[in-house]
C-alpha cells in the first residue's frame, strides 16, 4: 500500500498578516473586510496570526506534532503585486525561507497556489469571470514553481474554485461580493481554465518527480424525501458542487443535465474550443475537502417549487444530529460515502484529503491557554476513521491533512470561530496546542 501523509493546512490571508510588508498589493479579501456588514465583528487579516513575523517559531509548532506535512498556501498580491509583471523579490522570498524552513525540520512542503486572496487590480479588471484571469494565473504560478520546484515536489492549483465562483461571485458572502449568477459560472470555466494552462505549462517545466493536483471542497447531495423535486433538487446540487469541476477536469466535459440546467435559465459555460482539452489536463493527486454531508429540498418552507425568480428551487436541509459551532452537521459516514463515489466515478486519480476539521466554541481552562476540546478531537477520531474506512474498502487515499494548524481568520466568521487544534491568544501571538492537537500528535505516533 502506498505511503499515507499525515499533515496540517492553513492559508495565506488567514495567518500571515503583514498584508501592506514588502511590496505585497491589497488582495479581493483587504478589500472586502472593508465593507461595513460584511464580515463578523469587522474583522480583517490585517494582522491574523502574525505568521509573517512569527514563520520560524510555527514551523517548530508544526515539527512538535509529528507530521511529515505542511499544506500552506501562496499570496499572490505578495509574490506579484497587483497580478501582473514581474516577480516582487521580498515576498517571493518569505516562501522561500518557509520552504527551507520547513525541509530542515524534516516536514514536506505542500504548495497551494491560490487561496482565494486574488490581486485587487484584477478584480477591478473583471475578475474570475473575465477570461484573462486565466492567462495571468498561469502567469503567477509560473513565478513561483520556477523558485520552489527545485525543492517543493507537490502541487496544488486552487483551493476551492466551488467557494471563489459561487460564494464569491452568486451568493456574496465571500470576497468580491458580487451576486451575478452568470458571472459565477463565467468564473467556474476560468478558474478551471487557470488551473490547466498554469499545470500545462509547471508539467513543460518539471521533472517526474513532481505532482500535480487541485482541491475541491465536496460533500454529498441527498434528496430530504423520495419526492421527485427532492430528488431532482439533490441532483443540482450534486452537478453545481461537484460534477460541473470534475466532470470537465477528468473526462473533458461539463456534465450534459448541467448544461441543459443553465440553458434554460439562460446561461452557459463560456467555452472556447481547446478549452476543455486544457482543462483535462492529467494531473496526479484530488485534494479533497470534506467538512460535512447535505440533504436537499425542491420546495421552499411553504411548499412552492420555483423561488421568486422562476427557477427550481434547491434548498439546503442539514441532516439531524450534533452540529459544529458553524452550525455544520457532523456525517462522518457521509465521508467515507463520498471517498468511495470519487474511486468508482473518477477512478484512477489519487486521493489526499486536504482539508477536514471543525470549529467549536472553545473555552480556555487556564492561564496557559490549554483548551480540553474534547468535540473536535472525537470530530478528527470520527473523520479519520471514515477515511481509514474508505481506504479499506479500495479507495486510493496517499494523506490527511487536519483543518487547521491554528485558529485564524474565518473569512466572513472573523475570529469569531476557531478551527485550530492549536489556540491563538489574538492579543498576545500566543500558540498553545490543544488537546485535539496532543490527540493528533499522539495518534501519528500509534
Amino acid at each position: 500500500m502506498k505511503p499515507f501523509k499525515w499533515g496540517v493546512a492553513t492559508s495565506s490571508y488567514q495567518i500571515e498578516g503583514a498584508v501592506a510588508e514588502d511590496g505585497r498589493t491589497p488582495s479581493i479579501w483587504d478589500t472586502f473586510c472593508q465593507v461595513p456588514g460584511a464580515v463578523a465583528g469587522g474583522d480583517n487579516g490585517d494582522v491574523a496570526c502574525d505568521h509573517y513575523h512569527r514563520m520560524p517559531e510555527d514551523v517548530a509548532l508544526i515539527k512538535s506534532l509529528g507530521v511529515d506535512t505542511y499544506r500552506f498556501s501562496v499570496a499572490w498580491p505578495r509574490v506579484q503585486p497587483g497580478g501582473t509583471g514581474p516577480v516582487n523579490p521580498a515576498g517571493l522570498a518569505f516562501y522561500d525561507r518557509l520552504t527551507d524552513e520547513l525541509l530542515a525540520s524534516g516536514i514536506d512542503p505542500w504548495v497551494t497556489l491560490y487561496h482565494w486572496d486574488l490581486p485587487q487590480e484584477l478584480e477591478d479588471a473583471g475578475g474570475w469571470p473575465n477570461r484573462d484571469t486565466a492567462y495571468r494565473f498561469a502567469d503567477y504560478a509560473m513565478l513561483v514553481f520556477d523558485k520552489l520546484s527545485d525543492r517543493v515536489t507537490n502541487w496544488t492549483t486552487l483551493n476551492e474554485p466551488w467557494c471563489s465562483a459561487w460564494l464569491g461571485y452568486h451568493v456574496g458572502v465571500h470576497a468580491p461580493g458580487r451576486q451575478d449568477h452568470d458571472a459565477s459560472i463565467a468564473a467556474v470555466h476560468h478558474l478551471l481554465l487557470g488551473h490547466g494552462l498554469a499545470t500545462q505549462r509547471m508539467k513543460a517545466a518539471a521533472t517526474p518527480d513532481h505532482s500535480f493536483g487541485i482541491t475541491l471542497n465536496m460533500g454529498t447531495a441527498d434528496p430530504a424525501t423520495d419526492s421527485e423535486a427532492d430528488r431532482e433538487a439533490a441532483r443540482r446540487a450534486d452537478g453545481m458542487g461537484l460534477r460541473i469541476y470534475l466532470d470537465p477536469l477528468r473526462k473533458g466535459t461539463y456534465p450534459r443535465d448541467m448544461v441543459d440546467d443553465l440553458a434554460a435559465r439562460g446561461t452557459a459555460f463560456p467555452v472556447q474550443d481547446g478549452d476543455l482539452a486544457i482543462i483535462s489536463t492529467p494531473f496526479e493527486v484530488l485534494g479533497v475537502n470534506f467538512y460535512f454531508g447535505q440533504d436537499f429540498s425542491g420546495t421552499d418552507e411553504h411548499g412552492a417549487l420555483l423561488d421568486a425568480a422562476g427557477h427550481p428551487v434547491v434548498r439546503d436541509v442539514k441532516p439531524a444530529g450534533p452540529r459544529t459551532a458553524m452550525g455544520w452537521p457532523i456525517t462522518p459516514d457521509r465521508f467515507t460515502r463520498l471517498l468511495l463515489r470519487l474511486h468508482r466515478d473518477y477512478p484512477g486519480l489519487p486521493l489526499v484529503i486536504t482539508e477536514n476539521g471543525a470549529a467549536f466554541d472553545d473555552t480556555v481552562i487556564d492561564e496557559t491557554g490549554f483548551v480540553t476540546d474534547d468535540d473536535r478531537t472525537a470530530y478528527l477520531s470520527e473523520h479519520i476513521a471514515a477515511v481509514l474506512a474508505a481506504r479499506d474498502q479500495g479507495a486510493d487515499i496517499r494523506g490527511y491533512f487536519a483543518w487547521s494548524l491554528m485558529d485564524n481568520f474565518e473569512w466572513a466568521e472573523g475570529y469569531a470561530k476557531r478551527f485550530g487544534i492549536v489556540h491563538v491568544d489574538y492579543k498576545t501571538q500566543k500558540r498553545t496546542p490543544k488537546q485535539s492537537a496532543l490527540w493528533f500528535r499522539d495518534m501519528i505516533t500509534r
